[in-house]
């Protein structure tokens, strides 16, 4: 009797504690499930009560989470302890199945040669040449078209939808090659935006084993996103073959072979890369390159809209730039324009196009604001969070002021030069060895578009209330913004 007794008290005890380690979990997976709809608000408001600027986050089936908005911290874990904070399997396989082995889901030797590779790309004046020729072709022949064609009839227009298609269109023409006038590209369109999606929601799910288990037995929206990679995958694949075989006609011409392309996939078939390799590289420039710009350019052209006075401002910094030269927007027109920047830093401080950021922790450590982080622990630092704090951006974060990005808060734009600002402070390209490649290449199509719009037309949203942002893989506007489109007087 004593012996049952002994034991059920010792069965009591284990629950009490069992019940004691779980209740901080369980609370956090009911605030986190209350609040789903408002994470990015949620995280925002819990970083600014705390004296750290860093939370810890459980959930069920998962790693703690470690959310960050402290800048000290970011540079810790983006460049002083890179090493022992790579992507991790955790993120690998949210999005392993669509980006594969390409550049953005790698770790350790993979991604260094890849890095290396794409650097040496990136970096080359005639990839900038050919990005530039791309955005005068798209915008010339698209872009503008359909913004006439919106003015004349008066009609109303998604511009977010017209930017991203947009942005998708160059991505398609640099990366792979290939015109949207040559080829339907509507079905590949939706496919990459359905697998984003599907991938985004396994990133934020409160339990994190509901879709591995959904994934394992091919139903609900793991069989969507399944049927949907293997459409991408194919086309990709097919678009990589019929390059091949173009290179490959013209193996003994030099001067033609060389001619095939300016793009990526040229670059990189020349270079000797297997197809599944290059396949998953080119892939993941497309997931980079197609919202990211679309989603800056969306919210600046809404801010624009709200602030009158500074749209005036671009205009005049435009109109400047091109009367100074001959009325083309090059590459060293683009370069010039240092309000257009500034604006474009501003909107994307407030409304980044990818709002956090994931790595994991290879072994245990310290982060220097003494939040201790165990071995697999996700580490997020938050761009969203970090634009809305009083600590970093002062009393006015929440307003959209570009004269923050400048030395000197008065006097000519043209005259003034942008203040630099740490990469740690301003996180939206990533820093330390991970900074994105395509930052200029970024840089250069945003204004370019910005300038081409507003030099010949206003823009102007049909609705007055305020845009909801919303997180994926890369932010956007929920609804689209609608708008009418008005020929600007000079």
């Amino acid at each position: 009797m004593l012996i049952i007794m002994i034991t059920f008290s010792l069965f009591l005890l284990m629950v009490l504690l069992l019940s004691l380690t779980n209740y901080t979990k369980l609370k956090c997976l009911i605030s986190f499930h209350r609040n789903r709809h408002r994470l990015l608000d949620w995280y925002t408001d819990l970083l600014s009560s705390s004296f750290s600027q860093t939370i810890v986050v459980h959930r069920l089936g998962a790693p703690r989470t470690v959310v960050t908005a402290n800048r000290t911290n970011v540079e810790y874990v983006l460049k002083t302890n890179f090493h022992n904070f790579p992507k991790g399997k955790p993120f690998t396989d949210i999005l392993g199945d669509l980006l594969g082995l390409g550049i953005f889901n790698v770790d350790g030797e993979l991604w260094s040669s890849q890095r290396k590779l794409a650097s040496h790309e990136f970096t080359t004046r005639s990839l900038r040449e050919f990005v530039v020729m791309a955005l005068k072709q798209e915008t010339k022949e698209k872009l503008l078209p359909l913004l006439e064609e919106a003015c004349e009839k008066e009609t109303v227009v998604d511009l977010q939808e017209v930017l991203r298609r947009f942005a998708f269109d160059v991505i398609c023409k640099v990366s792979l090659g290939i015109d949207s006038c040559r080829f339907d590209l509507s079905r590949l369109v939706n496919a990459f935006d359905r697998a984003a999606e599907i991938s985004a929601k396994r990133g934020t799910a409160p339990v994190f084993l509901v879709w591995k288990v959904k994934r394992a037995l091919g139903f609900g929206s793991e069989k969507v996103l399944r049927e949907e990679i293997k459409l991408i995958h194919n086309s990709v694949a097919e678009i990589i073959k019929n390059k091949r075989k173009a290179l490959h006609d013209h193996d003994h011409d030099r001067e033609v072979r060389s001619s095939c392309g300016g793009d990526l996939l040229t670059r990189l078939l020349m270079a000797g890369h297997e197809e599944e390799v290059v396949r998953d590289m080119v892939i993941s420039f497309i997931m980079a390159g197609r919202d990211t710009t679309s989603a800056a350019m969306t919210w600046l052209f809404w801010l624009l809209s709200e602030n009158p006075r500074v749209e005036n401002d671009v205009v005049e910094e435009v109109k400047s730039v091109m009367n100074n030269g001959d009325n083309v927007l090059n590459y060293d027109a683009l370069q010039s324009m240092s309000f257009v920047k500034a604006c474009l830093c501003e909107a994307m401080r407030l409304y980044p196009p990818v709002p956090w950021d994931s790595k994991h922790a290879g072994n245990d450590d310290v982060l220097p604001d003494g939040t201790a982080v165990r071995r697999g622990d996700r580490v997020t630092y938050f761009p969203y969070g970090m634009g809305r704090m009083e600590e970093v951006w002062g009393k006015d974060c929440l307003e959209f002021r570009p004269d923050r990005w400048f030395g000197e808060p008065d006097g000519d734009y043209g005259s003034r030069f942008l203040e630099p600002v740490s990469p740690f402070k301003f996180p939206i390209f990533q820093a330390g060895p991970r900074v994105c490649l395509g930052k200029e290449m970024a840089f250069t199509q945003m204004k370019y578009v910005v300038a081409s719009v507003l030099s010949r037309f206003e823009i102007r949203p049909v609705s007055l209330n305020r845009p909801v942002f919303v997180p994926l893989l890369t932010a956007h506007m929920a609804g689209g913004l609608k708008v009418l489109v008005r020929r600007r007087c000079d």
